[in-house]
């Protein structure tokens, strides 16, 4: 019940670190130090997130970079 609370808040607002997951202060559904005694840490606990409910995020469409225009460079004649 604990892991799908926080995977449905990471689906709202994004997945975040520790700190920033304290920062939401009373915000949050689950309190970060009950899911840190229950799992151990707070990297195990995204990852139990990540195999059991996973937070399925819309890929962001990133512009292939454009290529600049090859400068033929100029010998000059050496006399």
């Amino acid at each position: 019940m604990m892991i799908k609370a926080v995977s449905e808040f990471f689906e709202k607002e994004g997945v975040m670190d520790l700190a920033e997951y304290k920062s939401r202060g009373s915000d949050v559904p689950v309190k970060d130090y009950l899911l840190r005694r229950a799992f151990g840490s707070w990297n195990r606990v995204l990852s139990v997130v990540n195999k059991r409910y996973p937070v399925s995020v819309a890929p962001v469409e990133v512009e292939a970079p454009k290529k600049a225009p090859k400068v033929k460079a100029e010998k000059e004649d050496v006399e």
